[in-house]
């Protein structure tokens, strides 16, 4: 019932703040927990903080008018396997207020640490006992002229989804800025479509992040064979209206020469971390939050996890953002951990990506293109899209990519993870990498 009042504590013991069913907050009520961010990250918060503190309040602040949902699940709803509803995190009804979680739409333009308020678009605030940063990232718009016009989109949100849902009809001209990690995975939804579809990647490969020039070549060439035109080593140099045609298209510049009609223009030139909301908050930041080993932040009321956070690397200790899925909602459990007074700290998370582009599956992992001093074991069939790459640093394997072989990616992670001592087997896998199962049979059960 809409005024309905319930009541918010700032902690156990503490004065009561009322707020409505609404989602509407009392202005400054007091929250034990206050998480920013409706992601992966937060959700994993959140959730966690309830099942270590079943009475401590809590509320999840999102930014985007609609219940928290995966990005990744996003090109699965651009080809139709599942609805709006199917990219939500939870699909119970009432989730968050069975858990008695305050879920609120508001997007935070500042904090206060010393006075521990966070202030809201709206003019309002909420202040916290504890915060929680897991504001995740924001899609880069590179400076190239014509990128603001109405038929160029990110695919980030929802809203994003629902403009190339409507402009990538089959038949239809699109053009893809950016072949990373995330522009390989809206390549293959955009493919599936059936769109006449061309990438555009200034790397000399796909997924230069990712894959190196041996693996990320075999990916372009085999979405080539598949009817994606992809240029590499190229840049958009410019976006404008297409004049000479009717339907309102646009025509894409190239920094070689062509010039290539597109009723849509998705950019994917990468991400950042969402860092713009913090000018003011005095926290300590590089490329994101730095945050130790807690994932506490420099203030020590404040943490951040997910894409915003730079925490600790799985491999040297080095301050990294991993963004990923699986980082994202480990870092929230162990936040909330920690924020609910169970003191735990990360073990670091390592680099790791999986990516199938048209029923070619890649991974890599950990120091995937090698460490100073390391050697390496190199298998590759070309013709047969299949190649493997074990980087070693001493007895150990410290990083690996893939394409085309999957069947033991498992253990080449549980090597890595496990800092596993290879022993004899280095040598034999430097020779053999087909040998991997065996080695991990003969060193890591030991």
């Amino acid at each position: 019932m809409i005024g309905l009042l319930k009541r918010v504590f700032g902690n156990n013991k503490g004065q009561a703040q009322e707020v409505t069913d609404t989602g509407s907050v009392a202005a400054d009520a007091v929250y034990r927990y206050v998480v920013v961010g409706a992601g992966p990250a937060g959700v994993s918060v959140v959730e966690n903080l309830r099942r270590n503190d079943p009475e401590g309040s809590i509320l999840l602040l999102g930014d985007e008018p609609e219940p928290p949902y995966s990005r990744m699940a996003i090109p699965y709803l651009l080809v139709g396997k599942v609805g709006e509803t199917g990219t939500h995190l939870r699909q119970q009804e009432n989730h968050y207020q069975a858990l008695d979680i305050q879920l609120r739409n508001a997007r935070v333009t500042g904090i206060d640490a010393a006075a521990r308020r966070v202030a809201l678009s709206d003019g309002g605030g909420v202040q916290y006992e504890q915060l929680c940063l897991a504001t995740g990232a924001l899609p880069i718009r590179p400076p190239v002229p014509g990128l603001d016009q109405k038929r160029v989109h990110h695919c980030w949100t929802l809203k994003d989804a629902r403009h190339i849902i409507e402009l990538a009809h089959e038949g239809a001209n699109v053009v893809l800025m950016g072949a990373g990690f995330i522009g390989c995975i809206i390549l293959e939804a955009l493919a599936l479509r059936g769109v006449n579809l061309t990438v555009v990647e200034m790397g000399d490969r796909m997924v230069p992040r990712m894959l190196d020039p041996v693996a990320g070549t075999l990916l372009k060439h085999w979405c080539q064979e598949r009817g994606v035109a992809v240029h590499t080593s190229t840049r958009i140099t410019r976006v404008e209206p297409n004049s000479g045609n009717s339907e309102d298209t646009l025509l894409v510049d190239l920094d070689n020469g062509q010039q290539i009609p597109a009723h849509l223009v998705v950019v994917a030139a990468g991400v950042k971390s969402n860092l713009d909301y913090l000018q003011d908050a005095g926290l300590a930041v590089d490329q994101g939050i730095l945050v130790n080993e807690f994932l506490r932040t420099s203030d020590p009321h404040i943490y951040a996890v997910g894409d915003v956070a730079q925490g600790p690397d799985f491999e040297n200790g080095d301050r990294v953002v991993h963004a990923i899925q699986p980082t994202a909602t480990d870092h929230g459990r162990i936040a909330a951990l920690n924020m609910a007074g169970i003191p735990t700290p990360y073990r670091g998370s390592m680099q790791m990506n999986v990516l199938d582009t048209l029923g070619l599956v890649s991974v890599s992992f950990g120091e995937w293109d090698g460490v100073p001093g390391g050697d390496q074991a190199v298998l590759q069939d070309q013709q047969g899209y299949r190649y493997m790459r074990l980087e070693f640093d001493g007895e150990r394997l410290v990083g690996a990519q893939c394409v085309g072989r999957t069947n033991h990616v498992g253990v080449i992670r549980g090597l890595i993870e496990g800092r596993v001592a290879l022993g004899p087997w280095k040598e034999r896998l430097k020779k053999n990498p087909h040998l991997i199962m065996d080695a991990y049979l003969a060193c890591a059960q030991r």
